[in-house]
């Protein structure tokens, strides 16, 4: 029997770039995704996030669809330049209100927020000063947390600082593919990198200074998956050294983004790897960064399997000949979900959320004017029966942020994937829930137990 706590939180998430739009109303500030979506040539068709779902204006139906729906929880995020136009100085007091008047919305239907204070859409005006290679950004960012902390923490708990570095700083400032579109080299690359781990850690500390309410804070990185063929003790020992490996030709990895945090150092093996390239690290750097966390945060979407090579080292398994993808071209593998979060909370000992976790799919409305999207209901199922098995085994899972609560602007794909429970008709804004959001209406009454 699939089995999951008693107090165990189900929601959804979603971001603040990806739905919201009025992109330059109310005196919000320009971000770098605004910036690099209107550069032609770098998302999907030209699409912009300047109107994306149109959540700015439509917030109290988005709210009362997932009341509708019965969702416990909402992972959302704040836009740091529609809270602080030019990412330091003056406070949009409109960008603030928004915020404040959606958590009230929330707690109205009975929907706890969590909040992400960073998911990417950092401000223009602060790239344009060097952006995260400026050494003084771990201030900015704290300065700005402040800001959100003391006008939201009065109703506000649950916290975390930043969504996936691996993806913000790999994809951005590396491969160039993700805002602000710049390919540094590996020098720049881990010192930005370690400058987001600084703002972390700053940010983390003003929580806890500025909070009204008893704050439970937590991260939300990408957790990059490496399983075993078999349950056999190697392949388990190989598949765990290669979860937490640091490749030098990348940022791709764990243990760098996570080991700092949790563990307060960086790992010896990326110290080695990097080691042509480490960035400038002061005395009390590590001690910021590695601030108590209440949560593990982290979006896992696949794993890859790999196997012990001769030489003593791993490699990946070549994948079977049709196996199975998403529309995105994501390879479906819901062993992910419980290989992830046990040798995560093997390492570091906190509670596990799974702050993100879905497909995207082949979805349209019907002749029949629903949208039936039976390939992610059987998706979610297999996955979220990994994950049940984690916790029956030991590991402290604590919640489950399905991604994503409607259909978005998937970045640089702009509006071609679609995640969304609920449909999204971009031209008209109409939703229209899928089975998939009406099945987990049901996990999420019966905890999981239809599962």
């Amino acid at each position: 029997m699939i089995k999951f706590p008693k107090d165990f939180v189900w929601g959804v998430a979603a971001a603040s770039y990806q739905i919201e739009g009025a992109a330059t109303e109310d005196g919000k500030g320009l971000s770098i995704w605004d910036m690099f979506s209107r550069i032609p040539g770098r998302t999907f068709q030209g699409n912009t996030g300047s109107i994306a779902c149109d959540h700015y204006h439509r917030s109290k139906e988005d709210v009362a669809m997932m009341k509708q729906l019965g969702m416990m929880a909402y992972r959302m995020s704040v836009a740091w330049p529609r809270v602080i136009p030019d990412g330091t100085g003056a406070i949009n007091a409109k960008g603030l209100q928004f915020y404040d008047q959606l958590v009230d919305e929330l707690l109205a239907a009975k929907i706890q927020p969590y909040i992400t204070l960073f998911h990417w859409d950092y401000p223009y005006e602060l790239y344009c000063r060097g952006g995260w290679l400026n050494s003084d950004s771990p201030k900015w960012f704290a300065d700005y947390v402040k800001i959100v902390v003391e006008k939201l923490s009065d109703r506000v708990v649950h916290w975390m600082t930043l969504n996936e570095p691996q993806v913000f700083i790999g994809y951005g400032h590396h491969l160039g593919h993700h805002a602000p579109g710049v390919t540094y080299g590996m020098t720049e690359l881990l010192r930005a990198g370690h400058h987001v781990l600084l703002a972390h850690g700053l940010g983390v500390q003003t929580i806890r200074a500025h909070s009204k309410s008893q704050a439970q804070i937590g991260y939300a990185p990408v957790g990059v998956v490496k399983m075993p063929q078999s349950d056999k003790p190697a392949e388990i020992e190989t598949a765990r050294h290669a979860t937490f490996w640091v490749d030098p030709k990348n940022t791709w990895n764990n243990a760098w983004w996570m080991d700092p945090v949790f563990l307060g150092k960086y790992p010896d093996q990326g110290l080695k790897a990097y080691e042509q390239h480490l960035p400038a690290i002061k005395p009390g750097d590590m001690e910021t960064i590695a601030q108590p966390l209440d949560f593990f945060g982290c979006n896992i979407y696949n794993g890859v399997y790999v196997r012990a090579t001769k030489e003593g080292g791993f490699e990946e398994v070549p994948a079977k000949t049709g196996m199975d993808f998403t529309a995105y071209r994501w390879p479906v593998t819901p062993a992910s979900l419980y290989w992830g979060p046990k040798f995560f909370y093997e390492r570091y000992q906190k509670p596990v959320y799974m702050t993100e976790n879905g497909l995207s799919s082949m979805d349209w409305v019907c002749l029949d004017g629903k949208v039936h999207d039976p390939m992610r209901i059987d998706f979610l199922t297999r996955y979220l029966r990994e994950y049940a098995r984690g916790g029956a085994e030991g590991v402290d899972i604590r919640g489950y942020f399905q991604w994503s609560v409607m259909d978005n602007f998937e970045w640089a794909d702009g509006y071609r994937e679609r995640f969304g429970l609920v449909y999204v008709d971009f031209p008209t804004g109409k939703r229209t829930p899928k089975d998939s959001a009406y099945w987990y209406s049901n996990v999420i009454k019966t905890n999981g137990a239809n599962l």
